[in-house]
């Protein structure tokens, strides 16, 4: 298959980082941090990953928490690089990987909606021609022209994902927000994701709800300690990583 029908492909990926462990919380350990001052141990995140995404696959990555998921996620994105390795997307890519982020929390949601698509990369003229329906999808109502500080974290989900998929991109990074807010909107993001997919949008995303990953992926990727452990169908790869978190 040629390298264009991809539409992510990560190469032999190793990412680390390093935690230092000079920390304190009282007085003496503090004097005793300065004999042992800038001491640091570096942890392996990701570990010789390779993976290859086709255009309009649905890839859910899984794991238990520190397994490498939200990293080889932001390494997509190219919010951070490996130490060594490649990883190429080919496509409009956009991304929600942590709640807010490109929001001003003194400025309305109306206004930060002209942030953040601009950050995608729409122009003043576009994001007018999609402002109502990104509104619209938000249910936002009367709040869209409050302060976003004042917003809980399950409406700036709402306005986060409502930007995202009025974008047009052909790529979809989502990180664990849809675990964020009601039951109803939760359930109106997988619908729109649905829809997505069907118009052969690709979309990787993070989660712990398996019934996610089965109701919406082509395929599931468990990573356990920085590295793939199974990858396949979710009917296959789900019942295997369940039984060990049992």
């Amino acid at each position: 298959m040629k390298k264009e029908q991809y539409s992510i492909v990560v190469e032999n990926v190793y990412k680390t980082f390093n935690v230092f462990l000079d920390k304190s919380n009282t007085i003496k350990e503090s004097l005793l941090s300065l004999f042992k001052r800038n001491q640091k141990e570096k942890r392996v995140v990701l570990d010789g990953v390779s993976l290859k995404i086709k255009k309009g696959e649905c890839v859910a990555l899984i794991g238990v928490n520190g397994s490498g998921k939200s990293t080889l996620l932001k390494l997509m994105t190219k919010i951070i690089y490996p130490n060594k390795g490649k990883v190429t997307t080919n496509g409009k890519l956009t991304s929600l990987l942590e709640l807010g982020a490109g929001f001003h929390p003194d400025f309305s949601g109306r206004e930060n909606i002209y942030f953040n698509a601009s950050i995608f990369g729409l122009t003043k003229k576009e994001i007018d021609k999609r402002l109502d329906d990104i509104i619209e999808f938000s249910e936002l109502g009367e709040h869209i022209d409050n302060p976003v500080r004042t917003y809980s974290s399950g409406m700036y989900m709402r306005l986060a994902f409502s930007v995202a998929i009025n974008v047009d991109a052909e790529i979809l990074l989502v990180d664990e927000i849809l675990s964020v807010g009601d039951q109803h909107f939760q359930e109106k993001c997988l619908n729109k994701m649905k829809e997505l997919r069907d118009e052969g949008k690709t979309m990787v995303f993070v989660t712990h709800s398996m019934y996610q990953v089965q109701e919406l992926c082509d395929r599931a990727v468990w990573l356990h300690n920085g590295k793939i452990k199974e990858d396949g169908k979710p009917s296959d790869v789900v019942p295997k990583y369940l039984e060990t978190t049992r």
